[in-house]
């Protein structure tokens, strides 16, 4: 059942030759796009087509460059570096990617989709009045994010009272998902363990570590590694028989329980309006950091039935999406 319409057209976006770029009449501004996400290229494809509904062409007057890489802080700053020479803008997909931008330039226009708390980790001074050559998405719309995903496992689990918090080791958003947590955790008598991996292969050992230490229910926390396992996470989750809460759509597609977050191509598609504002004289400094347009839930009643869990009417009410 689908309640509101998601849509991910998958495409690619061709890469031009230089030469060619020399051809085209006018300004060639160049982009470089720098993403770990396990669908870059069909969020580059949103960002592309809307930057094209605003009269960007590529090879015309506009010449994308995208390099894709695992979602570790090297990785990352390492495709900045090769981008920075040869762009006009940067744009930065996920937390980590805002963090690496921040460490790698201070003066090249950067525009950062899908990040959370930008404030907390330093990208921007404020929403308001970013400053610097930061601006774009945020990821979490407040800081209450995290405790919503909460209550709503305690909904579907009402005797939930220990709960693993699974997070990537070094992913900026971990503290901030943590101390959002914390708070809201002592009024649902929630009991909260952290639990931090640096890869894939950590997974199943930190699974075996919360049935270990009797943990009743899992919040993932949204991050690059998180986004890219996916369906790894949702099989483990499943396996261990442990109701889960997600940021990611995907992820509840795949198996997870529950979800609350914001459609990730509409982000992109806010990203290119960005893109538009500063190719056009706007300077980052000054363009407000936006929250996504709305965020979605999205229930998977097959993995609450395997798990022998009633979701509640109201919860199954307010759904975005439910799979049965």
């Amino acid at each position: 059942m689908r309640r509101r319409e998601f849509i991910g057209e998958v495409g690619c976006v061709i890469l031009l030759p230089v030469a060619a770029l020399a051809q085209a009449a006018g300004k060639v501004w160049r982009i470089g796009s720098v993403s770990s996400s396990a669908v870059a290229d069909q969020l580059l494809h949103a960002l592309t087509q809307r930057l094209a509904a605003l009269g960007y062409v590529q090879g015309r007057n506009i010449f994308v460059s995208s390099l894709t890489v695992p979602p570790q802080p090297k990785a990352i700053e390492g495709a900045i570096t090769r981008l920075i020479p040869d762009i006009d803008i940067l744009v930065v997909w996920g937390t980590i990617g805002g963090a690496a931008a921040k460490r790698m330039t201070s003066t090249l226009p950067t525009v950062f989709l899908s990040v959370g708390a930008p404030v907390d980790i330093g990208l921007v001074q404020s929403l308001a009045h970013p400053g610097g050559n930061m601006t774009g998405v945020t990821f979490e719309a407040a800081t209450d994010t995290y405790a919503k995903r909460l209550q709503m496992l305690k909904e579907i689990v009402p005797t939930l009272e220990r709960v693993a918090v699974l997070g990537a080791r070094g992913d900026p958003n971990v503290p901030f998902a943590l101390v959002s947590l914390e708070k809201a955790a002592p009024a649902m008598n929630v009991q909260l363990m952290p639990v931090y991996v640096e890869s894939a292969n950590d997974l199943p050992t930190a699974f075996d570590q919360m049935v270990r230490d009797h943990v009743s229910g899992l919040i993932v926390v949204a991050g690059g590694l998180m986004f890219v396992n996916s369906r790894l996470i949702a099989e483990l989750s499943l396996a261990y028989r442990l109701p889960s809460c997600h940021g990611f759509r995907e992820t509840v597609v795949a198996g997870g329980l529950i979800s609350l977050g914001p459609d990730l191509f509409a982000i992109a598609r806010q990203g290119a309006v960005y893109l538009d504002k500063i190719l056009r004289g706007a300077k980052p400094a000054d363009l407000p950091v936006e929250q996504p347009d709305r965020y979605e839930i999205h229930i998977n009643l097959k993995t609450a039935r395997r798990l022998g869990l009633e979701v509640p009417a109201s919860l199954l009410a307010r759904a975005d999406e439910v799979i049965e």
